[in-house]
């Protein structure tokens, strides 16, 4: 009998794309479900973007294009990067453009982790806890091993400088860092990522090939007053950073997969053509008519006006969700900062009994009772790790229509509970 390999046999799917799809499962029979489950804006891709795609696909740009992107695209970027996140030494040969945030994770991943380290030594990744799904699934399926670092509410999720030195051994390969977070809402401050920079810099010769990955997503939308700062821009770890981002959120481009990544120095040059060499392997180029629509979206003052719109939408939202989150009994939250997550304690809630008879002991029989009972999808926080187990994820990526009525529906349930 013919069987599926191992690493894909074992391979753990999404909870996140399962619950969405789930939930649009019962809307298309015609069940009213309120989703709060994606990770997706709900604004339009702004029009002058659109329109740059749209005429390079009729000027004929729909042949293959080079495997990382064209230059003039990869030089956008490295002007963005140098000016508005500070990261030195950048030009177009230190940048790659993949399909999508998630696909230049898995690329990244997999140029930096083989099954073995020198000495038979296993490869490790640093990562902070709770932590998007994806991070540590595509690690282990790249042979690498995954240190977990707890984060709690009460530090806002975010790990400390001791933490940090105190994991650091000559396994340590990469040290990811998600600010804003996803699932959490929370933020890295300058001081903290500073900080956290000064144990890199002073422990490299314990562990001389760890790599910095920040996650930046979300750097446009914040809100909670912390200015977004990149960990790349600090000099002593500059060359030992790679910064990943993408046009999904800050301009509501998730179905156009474009991500990002970037790295400075002779390693980031090497580094970004080994990409290229898996990623012609796999997708090679993306989309050759959007490479307009990226240089449109990072230039254009219209759409940078158009992208502080979307931010002060998401804070709006924010305040409303943490006020109706703050009404219901039993459930605790931690203000977020950015991105469109709220990620809040309902352990208050375990050990209580839905109208059905389902007992509620775990974030999944929550999210699952909700669904079922209530016709509302929130994330259940099993799969981000930590403490993740007693929360759940609400994305308020939607109207504010969608979420009282969302709101509405929870505490209604909440006080059907016994």
């Amino acid at each position: 009998m013919t069987t599926l390999s191992r690493r894909v046999a074992s391979l753990k799917p999404s909870i996140t794309v399962a619950l969405n799809n789930r939930a649009k499962a019962l809307q298309a029979s015609g069940v009213d479900v309120l989703g709060f489950a994606a990770g997706e804006p709900d604004f339009d891709t702004p029009q002058p973007v659109k329109q740059a795609a749209i005429d390079a696909l009729l000027a004929g740009q729909t042949k293959y294009m080079p495997t990382l992107g064209d230059m003039p695209t990869r030089d956008a970027i490295a002007k963005k990067l140098t000016e508005e996140n500070h990261i030195p030494g950048l030009t177009g040969s230190h940048i790659a453009i993949g399909a999508g945030g998630k696909h230049v994770l898995f690329t990244s991943i997999h140029c930096l982790f083989d099954t073995t380290c020198p000495g038979d030594r296993q490869w490790e990744m640093l990562l902070p806890v709770p932590a998007w799904v994806s991070y540590a699934p595509i690690c282990e399926l790249a042979g690498g091993k995954v240190v977990e670092m707890d984060t709690t509410p009460d530090t806002g999720f975010r790990i400390t400088p001791e933490q940090l030195r105190k994991a650091i051994n000559p396994n340590s390969r990469v040290l990811v860092l998600n600010s804003p977070s996803n699932p959490c809402g929370t933020m890295y401050t300058e001081a903290d990522l500073r900080a956290l920079a000064k144990v890199v810099h002073e422990t490299r010769d314990i562990a001389p090939d760890l790599v910095i990955l920040t996650d930046e997503i979300y750097e446009k939308i914040v809100y909670g007053g912390v200015p977004h700062f990149s960990i790349g821009s600090v000099p002593e770890v500059a060359e030992r950073t790679l910064t990943l981002n993408g046009m999904s959120k800050a301009y509501a481009m998730t179905g156009w997969r474009i991500g990002y990544a970037a790295m400075p120095g002779d390693f980031g040059k090497t580094f970004i053509n080994a990409m290229g060499t898996l990623q012609g392997q796999m997708s090679t180029n993306i989309t050759s008519f959007t490479y307009a629509a990226i240089r449109e979206a990072l230039s254009n003052k219209a759409v940078a006006a158009e992208v502080e719109t979307m931010r002060q939408a998401f804070a709006t939202r924010a305040k409303l969700i943490m006020g109706r989150l703050a009404e219901i009994p039993g459930v605790t939250c931690v203000e977020p900062q950015g991105a469109f997550y709220v990620f809040p304690d309902v352990s208050g809630l375990f050990g209580r009994t839905t109208p059905k008879g389902v007992k509620i002991d775990s974030a999944l029989a929550l999210s699952e009772a909700l669904l079922d009972e209530a016709h509302v999808a929130f994330v259940p926080g099993e799969d981000f790790g930590g403490c993740g187990k007693n929360h759940i994820r609400i994305s308020f990526a939607c109207s504010e229509a969608q979420i009282n009525g969302g709101m509405d529906r929870f505490a209604k349930f909440v006080d059907s509970l016994r």
